[in-house]
């Protein structure tokens, strides 16, 4: 079991610049369909750009596009974070108390991922990384 752990650990660096990388592009992803309307036919095609799920946009658009290079990674995690728990709290908490019932399921997972994004960093594979390097 110890030789399965020490491989398994092995990857943890590059494993988590991949979660990153996967959580910004999911991130970004929600914030393109909100603001850029793409792609189309998404329960988002109706969004205004200055409504309270414009704003949620703009953060998922430009800090999932800083998530994915891994710059200002915890920064850009911990507010993701807050915008998450934000968006069960508003949206989806007032449907229900069972995560299940009231589709808060997403929400709730990306605010734990940024969490712990916030608390790991963004790994090897990151600008943190690359600048901090040639410091």
């Amino acid at each position: 079991m110890d030789k399965f752990n020490k491989m398994l650990g092995s990857g943890e660096p590059v494993v988590l610049s991949i979660f990153r990388i996967i959580t910004g592009l999911l991130m970004f992803q929600f914030g393109v369909a909100k603001l850029l309307k793409f792609p189309p036919g998404t329960m988002f095609e109706k969004v205004q750009a200055l409504s309270l799920f414009g704003a949620a946009g703009m953060f998922e658009l430009v800090f999932g596009g800083l998530l994915i290079l891994g710059l200002f990674s915890r920064f850009v995690a911990f507010i993701l974070c807050g915008e998450m728990a934000f968006a069960y709290f508003i949206e989806h908490f007032p449907r229900g108390f069972i995560p299940l019932l009231n589709n808060g399921n997403l929400a709730i997972l990306f605010c734990f991922a940024c969490l712990y994004l916030a608390c790991a960093g963004g790994g090897p594979w990151s600008l943190d990384a690359m600048l901090r390097d040639k410091r």
